[in-house]
């Protein structure tokens, strides 16, 4: 029988584990690259806010979940009657098919009369394509639209809700003020070949994969410091902690993306740290930090802690 993820995992005790970790004093020195005149980077920072809050209210957003479903091998029953395996939010239909999960194949049988739709055409029986391939389906019933997710061998139902009341409720996201000062240079030292890097989730049995190239070497606020990035198309992707971490920001830590240059030189905006989506619902797979990212000094740049719900 399918079942909604359920997330305990908060910033109580995530806390506690990173408070052990984040004991070392911080310097107070200032360094970083030459960046733009004030005026524009406070305006270019303002814009990037907004533009993120977009993404989190559009359809692709995280603010739109409304539920998580893994799948058991055989049949899985939908709709929004008690009895089925899968149940859906009320505005659903009491029973809206059947998901048959074979083999690592996921497919709709479409109850008759559903209305399920796939690219506004009306669908009976269809195979369906996960998240990890081209053109991911996404069936639609009303306000309501799913996908297939493969989490490992795992594979669950994403549902969003388009007229969730928590996309009109979040008008702003808490922040630190913007200082350059947290713009720094960072250093690329490589590996002799890039290391595949397993990395917790809530999702319990379940490690993301990434690609680390190497470390990245900077100095901010006259320490010492290193981050593992992973390799994210033309970009680097971080997954970090620091000493607001569980206290004025996330307990599971922050997200940031970095530029990729060929002669090994990266520019690191914490300002532009940023929430995982597990702080928006609790119906995301989010990557832990791993521990060699553990910044041992405070980042009060970027965005803080929210409570939606």
């Amino acid at each position: 029988m399918g079942h909604l993820l359920s997330l305990p995992m908060r910033n109580k005790g995530i806390f506690l584990l990173i408070s052990g970790i984040l004991s070392f004093p911080a310097g107070c020195n200032r360094s970083g690259p030459p960046v733009q005149d004030e005026a524009e980077y406070q305006a270019s920072i303002e814009t990037w806010r907004l533009e993120r809050l977009e993404r989190l209210k559009a359809e692709k957003g995280w603010l739109n979940l409304a539920g998580l479903f893994w799948l058991e091998e055989g049949e899985n029953r939908f709709g929004s009657d008690p009895s089925n395996d899968i149940i859906f939010p009320d505005k659903a239909s009491d029973f809206c098919g059947t998901l048959i999960l074979k083999e690592g194949v996921v497919t709709l049988h479409a109850a008759q009369g559903s209305g399920i739709q796939d690219a506004g055409k009306p669908v009976t029986t269809l195979e369906l394509r996960d998240d990890h391939t081209r053109n991911t389906t996404i069936l639609r019933q009303g306000d309501l639209a799913w996908n297939v997710i493969r989490r490992g061998e795992q594979f669950g139902i994403r549902l969003r809700d388009y007229k969730h009341p928590r996309i009109e409720k979040l008008d702003s996201i808490p922040s630190y003020p913007a200082q350059k000062d947290y713009v720094v240079e960072a250093r690329l030292v490589p590996y002799d070949e890039p290391r595949i890097m397993k990395v917790a989730t809530p999702v319990e049995g379940y490690m993301e994969e990434y690609t680390c190239p190497g470390e990245l070497h900077f100095r901010l606020h006259g320490n010492k410091l290193t981050l593992l990035p992973f390799i994210s198309g033309k970009q680097y992707f971080l997954v970090f902690a620091d000493k607001t971490t569980g206290l004025e920001t996330y307990g599971a830590g922050r997200f940031m993306y970095a530029s990729r240059s060929r002669k090994g030189r990266v520019i690191l905006d914490f300002n532009k740290a940023y929430n995982p989506p597990c702080v928006f619902t609790p119906y995301a797979t989010c990557p832990m930090p791993p521990m060699e990212n553990y910044l041992p000094i405070p980042i009060e740049a970027g965005e803080k802690a929210i409570h939606l719900d």
